[in-house]
């Protein structure tokens, strides 16, 4: 599919466009800038934009049940009432904040609000998955991985997948929707890491569809992939761009795929070879996608 059948969304250039979160109620499109320390809406039927600057940076978001959005800052996870835009600390981070913030994240199926880290040295493997259940936080696990990131769960809700971006790998771990509790990884798809001529990318955030595909966002290889549910690559659709973030389904029959993107620490030639880098994009696809569950606090 070429990057023509693409088109533009919002045309303002986040620093660190991530998380794209579809709420259906309102017809609109959330996401935050983690760099430009913001989270964002827009109602693409008329669109109109609204934002909401944060104490510090936003990295993933979750609806709420009750109204408004969960937002995981690298302080730790608060609430953001999108109508007054007051900020309620939920939960401190439990890790140093100088070197480790959120990085990706989303809810499962029964309302609990997943988020991993990235350790920002990148020198070792020191990021982790935290879950947040009714307003309290435990560690799923630590170590293991340095940038956590494609954070998604299958149809049936017994498979959880995430990515580790530093290593080029996605990985597929057993999940039981009732207690929370996630088995050991495996490879579901390992990305070569040669970054000579013809590299790919690494794989960045991430959504499954209602056949149960996994959709990538391959940063730094301005393409998504639509992986099967054993890793064969079924689809790639080229970007206009180089460094798409994440990805969500949207619009009324969830066949409209939004895509974030970055511009920060790009160098001027990328960014004048890509000038829609940090933009918002959307193309339709064939199958559509889920309803994000939200969080229940």
């Amino acid at each position: 599919m070429p990057a023509t059948t693409c088109q533009i969304a919002f045309n303002q250039s986040m620093l660190i466009g991530e998380c794209p979160l579809w709420q259906p109620d309102q017809a609109a499109l959330y996401w935050v800038d983690i760099a430009g320390k913001a989270v964002h809406r827009l109602h693409p039927a008329s669109g109109m934009h609204r934002s909401w600057q944060m104490p510090s940076e936003p990295a993933a978001i979750a609806h709420c049940a009750s109204g408004g959005l969960m937002v995981a800052l690298r302080s730790g996870f608060s609430h953001l009432d999108t109508n007054s835009g007051s900020i309620r600390p939920i939960a401190s981070a439990t890790y140093d904040t100088a070197t480790t913030r959120f990085n990706d994240g989303r809810c499962d199926a029964a309302g609990r609000f997943w988020a991993g880290t990235m350790y920002e040295p990148r020198d070792k493997k020191n990021a982790a998955m935290y879950c947040l259940e009714r307003g309290n936080v435990r560690t799923a696990w630590h170590g293991g991985i340095t940038v956590s990131n494609g954070l998604a769960f299958s149809p049936d809700n017994r498979i959880m997948y995430h990515a580790d971006t530093t290593a080029h790998a996605i990985y597929r771990r057993d999940f039981d929707l009732a207690t929370g509790h996630a088995g050991q990884p495996s490879i579901f798809k390992q990305f070569s890491s040669n970054r000579t001529e013809g590299y790919g990318g690494r794989p960045d955030g991430a959504a499954v569809d209602s056949e149960g595909a996994y959709w990538c966002a391959m940063f730094d290889g301005g393409r998504l992939l639509r992986l099967a549910p054993d890793g064969m690559i079924l689809s790639e659709i080229t970007l206009p761009l180089r460094c798409p973030t994440m990805l969500a389904f949207g619009g009324d029959d969830l066949r409209t795929l939004y895509v974030t993107s970055a511009s920060n620490n790009r160098s001027q030639e990328e960014l004048e070879q890509f000038p829609l880098s940090g933009c918002i994009l959307c193309l339709r696809v064939d199958v559509a996608g889920r309803i994000e569950p939200a969080y229940m606090e």
